[in-house]
């Protein structure tokens, strides 16, 4: 793939995201491998339905220096490279605020993929790792070392999700799944309850909520 191509994949990828309501505003960020050597991601804070070619950033993928690009690149830099250093079968990682898996991140608790076709393109289940503030190395390290090669998909803590995949389409491919996954959960745990567990359980998520506010910085 060229870096021109990698490039404008990776806004396609973004514009699509945002329609899906799985990126907003400047949050989330995608990455594409270009070759062995580099690879394009997002640039920090930037819109993603103005976005141009020459804004996304082209990164080594060994030490991260910039080799083009006219923005900084996303904050979360380190945790994409850490996905496509593990996972030299994956050419795309993504990190999206898709509301029903980033609901089911405040659980704070890996997800058993049910259904065969979910688990044929995410695994057997999705990793949740432990709280981490968003943009730093610590959150990049603790992803790190929750990868697994049978896994493409990741809940961060009080925070989102990321995926990884062959594709950039195939990842978002994965994402998708791993939101009907994240629906059915929340859709059995409520029939199961009844009207009494239904009141503390909506007390628990509310909790959790605040409690996300208050870890979580502002864009």
């Amino acid at each position: 793939m060229t870096m021109d191509q990698a490039r404008r994949r990776v806004i396609a990828t973004c514009i699509e995201l945002a329609d899906k309501g799985y990126l907003a505003g400047t949050g989330g960020n995608v990455a594409c491998r270009i070759d062995d050597k580099h690879f394009a991601i997002t640039p920090s804070a930037s819109d993603y339905y103005s976005m141009l070619p020459d804004d996304v950033c082209v990164l080594r993928l060994d030490d991260l220096v910039r080799v083009a690009g006219d923005r900084r690149p996303s904050v979360e830099h380190k945790l994409h490279a850490n996905v496509l250093r593990a996972r030299g079968d994956c050419q795309a990682s993504i990190h999206t605020h898709q509301p029903i898996a980033s609901a089911y991140a405040l659980l704070g608790q890996d997800l058993e993929i049910l259904l065969p076709a979910h688990r044929s393109m995410l695994g057997r289940k999705a990793i949740c790792t432990g709280y981490a503030p968003s943009g730093t190395g610590w959150l990049a390290s603790k992803l790190r070392k929750s990868l697994r090669p049978e896994i493409n998909a990741y809940f961060l803590r009080n925070h989102g999700v990321v995926c990884c995949g062959p594709t950039l389409g195939d990842t978002v491919a994965r994402a998708e799944a791993l939101e009907i996954a994240c629906s059915d959960f929340f859709r059995t745990a409520i029939t199961n309850r009844t009207d009494s567990d239904c009141d503390e359980y909506l007390s628990e998520v509310l909790t959790l909520l605040v409690e996300k506010e208050e870890l979580e910085p502002a864009p």
